[in-house]
């Protein structure tokens, strides 16, 4: 919505916080990564909430409202490992409708700061099986039964981004539409993460649509890789968020090249080089994709020259530091 001056003429002033999400800028890891081939990185953690999911916050949200499902003022509730909590905060605190979001006790503590600074209300869920810093899926089950109780007691609209085909449709119209414009129509592979595979099912779809040769690669934690068809032997892992054994019901196999794996290690390793290098600090998932990305262009499995867009998907201010890495 662009704004007026008071004399008709028009402002580059921002209505909401909501007209910050998306149009992320990406940037060439050309100190990082100097070759064979171009590491270029979409910078998620400059939405509003820090993260990739405000996206997707957005317009289940919307969509939500434009269906009849959402009525003005509803309360909401969503199970959380953070990032969608954080962006499903902002975009109820601008359109008016209380908030409670389920997390587990594992996920970062900041996450649930940031959330409840935005004026939603966090239950932070005890861990079943997990530490702090590593989620399980039986966490998120526990997490999820304790929301599924609050919905019956409040009748809160229940977004349910694992399960929401709108989760994977604002990365259809959002994040590929922008990757494809911003390099130019040049996309050799696509990385990323998987969580609910909301980004990867939709950015992957939209991107194979404008050319079937990019190459799609998934990245799951080492020990926990579903979507390889591996048993389980790690399920304890530093990706919060992602990888917790088992293929999301969102995930689209048609647009899968091939898997990808990660160890801890190699996600400290490369967290630790995008800030030295790079000048930025991200979080955990972000470091994986990078470092698959790396291990991809170093493989031969793609040629020399590739350009390999990946995502980095929040910022490294929403965890606590883990041992083996420094402050």
């Amino acid at each position: 919505m662009a704004l007026t001056n008071g004399a008709g003429v028009a402002t580059d002033i921002k209505a909401s916080a909501l007209e910050l999400i998306g149009n992320t800028p990406l940037v060439a890891l050309d100190r990082l990564h100097p070759g064979p081939g171009r590491i270029l990185a979409k910078c998620e953690f400059m939405n509003p909430g820090a993260s990739i999911k405000c996206r997707s916050a957005l317009h289940m949200i919307q969509k939500a409202k434009e269906s009849g499902e959402l009525k003005e003022g509803a309360p909401v509730l969503e199970v959380t490992s953070g990032n969608q909590g954080v962006g499903l905060a902002i975009v109820c605190a601008i359109e008016g409708h209380p908030l409670t979001l389920t997390m587990s006790k594992g996920n970062s503590l900041q996450r649930a700061l940031h959330m409840e600074a935005l004026g939603a209300k966090c239950v932070r869920v005890p861990q079943v099986e997990g530490t702090y810093g590593n989620v399980t899926l039986a966490d998120v089950k526990a997490a999820e039964a304790v929301g599924m109780k609050i919905i019956d007691e409040t009748g809160a609209y229940y977004v349910n981004q694992f399960n929401n085909q709108e989760n994977a449709n604002a990365h259809y119209v959002t994040t590929g539409p922008e990757i494809w414009k911003q390099t130019g129509h040049r996309v050799d592979a696509f990385v990323a993460t998987v969580g609910t595979a909301g980004t990867f099912t939709g950015a992957s779809r939209y991107l194979k649509e404008k050319n079937p040769n990019i190459k799609c690669f998934v990245v799951e934690p080492e020990g926990s890789q579903p979507i390889a068809g591996c048993k389980i032997s790690k399920p304890l892992h530093l990706l919060q968020g992602s990888g917790y054994g088992c293929v999301p019901n969102l995930f689209n196999f048609d647009t899968l090249d091939e898997p990808l794996s990660v160890t801890d290690e190699e996600t400290l390793h490369y967290k630790k080089l995008v800030g030295e290098k790079e000048g930025l600090y991200v979080g955990y998932t972000s470091a994986a994709n990078v470092a698959a990305a790396v291990k991809l262009l170093n493989s031969g499995k793609i040629p020399e020259d590739s350009w390999v867009v990946t995502i980095l998907n929040d910022t490294g201010l929403k965890y606590t530091p883990v041992a083996g890495e420094s402050n």
